[in-house]
């Protein structure tokens, strides 16, 4: 590799030689990724993955030994990204800690960010793929597909998306069961007293929908903080929410709560705590966390444990 001095340049420019000797794999493939955009990849040897379902995907398809870096969304499966260099949070990523792993190339939510590390990734000439934000069904599997397609593994993602379907038609037979849809409101969070729920266009609204269950809330898009007075009008039957490591929404929290207390879901001590990436990643395993969450709100929907055609899959679709 030839010599390049640091200077007080602008970083990515600083760094552009550092790709200039990277090997090209053995055929060109270009993909389409979020709004339109075209991108043709040489060499998908040193990825970076930001997206915790994107990381999930790639081990899923057998080309997690690529990944050289991975976001802080990234924690399953916890032993193939156990030792990966992190880069930080996806909406708040170090351009200088993903330039400086040498990446070929990068993989990221279209909500990555800030704009200034995008920019630099791009001045730095990092081909970067950009997956769209769709939190559907139809998403996760044109998401699998395209991100099988860039790290060549296309058998291997088709393999992927037939179990996935198949895990959705399961789901869909479950959900058809359901008689009286229970209320769900998802609390991200739950600071000074004021509980931060989610609307419409959400991870967590596809869910509770994909659950058999109608959202709380339906005047709003997105995540925001709401009073009391809208939390005992909402009439949630059941709360549900995400474990996190910090401003995490405890169970002792909601029955303390005094508006909750005056819900079903609080007179019934209705709360649901799940993992945040199985709940909202919208990976392979999303059908399954959706037939568990399921599940918990119709317990005469419990049945013998039927496995997941994802998770088998992850072992009999590698190449």
């Amino acid at each position: 590799m030839k010599h390049c001095s640091k200077t007080n340049a602008a970083l990515a420019a600083a760094l552009l030689c550092v790709f200039a000797s990277a090997p090209s794999a053995a055929r060109d493939i270009t993909v389409q990724g979020a709004h339109g955009r075209t991108l043709t990849i040489t060499d998908s040897s040193r990825t970076v993955s930001i997206g915790g379902a994107i990381t999930e995907i790639m081990v899923a398809l057998g080309v997690g030994s690529k990944l050289v870096g991975i976001d802080s969304t990234s924690t399953f499966p916890p032993d193939a990204v156990k030792g990966k260099a992190n880069v930080g949070y996806l909406r708040q990523l170090s351009a200088e800690g993903v330039i400086g792993l040498r990446p070929t190339l990068i993989v990221a939510m279209d909500s990555a960010g800030p704009k200034q590390a995008v920019q630099a990734f791009e001045a730095a000439q990092i081909p970067l793929l950009q997956v769209p934000e769709d939190f559907s069904e139809k998403g996760l599997l044109d998401k699998i597909s395209l991100i099988g397609r860039a790290m060549d593994a296309e058998a291997a993602a088709s393999c992927l998306s037939r179990a996935v379907a198949q895990d959705f038609d399961y789901l869909r037979q479950l959900r058809s069961k359901v008689t009286k849809p229970v209320r769900v409101m998802f609390v991200m969070s739950l600071v000074n007293g004021q509980a931060m729920a989610a609307g419409n266009n959400t991870a967590a609204n596809e869910i509770i929908a994909l659950s058999g269950g109608v959202n709380a809330i339906t005047d709003y898009d997105g995540y925001k903080t709401i009073n009391n007075e809208a939390i005992v009008a909402a009439k949630p039957d059941v709360v549900l929410t995400i474990k996190r490591d910090k401003d995490s929404f405890e169970s002792g929290a909601f029955f303390a709560h005094p508006a909750f207390a005056l819900t079903p879901a609080g007179a019934n001590k209705a709360f649901i705590s799940m993992d945040g990436l199985y709940l909202l990643g919208f990976g392979p395993r999303t059908p399954t966390a959706a037939r568990e969450v399921a599940t918990k709100l119709y317990p005469q929907l419990a049945a013998p444990s039927v496995p997941s055609h994802a998770l088998r899959a992850e072992q009999e679709c590698r190449p």
